[in-house]
């Protein structure tokens, strides 16, 4: 369905808020909406294994804005760089585990969700006004650790990732 009337009251560099029009041709009979347009979000969950510990670690990363997708890369290169600039790993065999919206009827941000196997150690390349905190855990650990995830978009890789494994 696409609205009756849409017209923008915001363009940002990385947003914009659209206000839409439904159904009727008075106020009366019509509801409006704000809506966000944004861009693509992505998820990375990226495997490795520690020859040290013969054990699996994971690197969970999610890239909304200012780390956000373009709109002339594709979803998978966005997240294959993301990770590298983010997590210091790069390479691996990579699959799309999941596409949603992240809050439907309000903004049209489209999540993809990765995850990477066999990834390896490479150089981090964050960019200057990102902090970045990185912790790496071994995969036997990671549900135990989601209670303490407070960002929607990695709660969701880390469940696809377990309900694959």
């Amino acid at each position: 369905m696409k609205p009756d009337q849409s017209r923008r009251v915001f363009e940002g560099k990385l947003i914009s808020v659209d206000v839409e029009r439904w159904g009727g041709h008075d106020a009366r009979s019509s509801a409006s909406r704000a809506r966000s347009r944004s861009l693509q979000s992505t998820v990375m969950v990226g495997l490795r294994s520690s020859d040290s510990c013969a054990s699996r670690h994971a690197s969970v990363c999610w890239s909304s804005p200012p780390g956000h997708g373009s709109r002339t890369r594709s979803r998978s290169q966005t997240a294959k760089r993301e990770l590298i600039e983010e997590a210091g790993l790069g390479g691996g065999e990579w699959r799309l585990a999941a596409t949603f919206f992240s809050t439907p009827g309000f903004c049209d941000e489209l999540v993809s969700v990765y995850v990477a196997e066999g990834v390896e150690e490479t150089e981090r390349q964050p960019q200057e006004d990102e902090e970045i905190e990185l912790v790496r855990v071994a995969v036997g650990e990671l549900e135990s650790l989601m209670p303490q995830i407070e960002d929607a978009k990695a709660l969701v890789g880390l469940l696809f990732y377990l309900r694959e494994r």
